[in-house]
């Protein structure tokens, strides 16, 4: 395992249709794995392959609480079966927008079929944080950002102060 460099907002990658993964092969296990530790290390509960550089289907998640077991999750092609009508808010963060948080509304369940990391077809009911999660990530593969739930002005605040974050770490390189 590896850890992998986050690619920060405004990056046009973060914004790219991924591509679905035709075979679970050692390849995208490894992806998972690195996956997995850069977002163990950052610390953070979910990441998108696309957060990573790779514009593939891929997700991992674990919404252990501190001194729990970890329960990671691996998912490839994840696509959305159901979401419920009940709705809940969540205060957001993402890795791609360090120290940024915002309240989003997702639905409170959602069922998902993926492959797992040994590529068998799975099916999860994802309740309450988990379900935020998944769902958080799999905007993510679509190009979908969490500041795109949030109003113009919003979203126009956090990703001027991307921007300047950015510059500010290029002039300290």
């Amino acid at each position: 395992m590896a850890l992998r460099p986050v690619v920060l907002a405004p990056d046009p990658r973060l914004k790219v249709h991924c591509a679905p993964v035709e075979k679970v092969d050692a390849g995208v296990r490894r992806l998972m794995d690195d996956m997995l530790e850069t977002m163990y290390d950052a610390p953070g509960i979910g990441l998108s392959a696309p957060q990573v550089g790779e514009t593939i289907r891929v997700i991992v998640a674990d919404v252990a609480r501190e001194g729990e077991d970890a329960t990671p999750i691996r998912m490839a092609n994840p696509e959305i079966l159901s979401l419920s009508d009940e709705l809940h808010v969540y205060e957001e963060g993402c890795l791609s927008f360090p120290e940024h948080y915002a309240e989003v509304s997702r639905p409170a369940s959602a069922r998902i079929r993926y492959l797992d990391q040994d590529g068998a077809a799975q099916e999860i009911h994802a309740d309450g944080l988990l379900a935020t999660c998944v769902l958080h990530e799999i905007d993510h593969l679509d190009g979908i950002l969490f500041v795109d739930h949030l109003t113009n002005l919003r979203r126009g605040m956090i990703l001027r102060k991307m921007q300047k974050l950015k510059r500010l770490n290029k002039g300290a390189a």
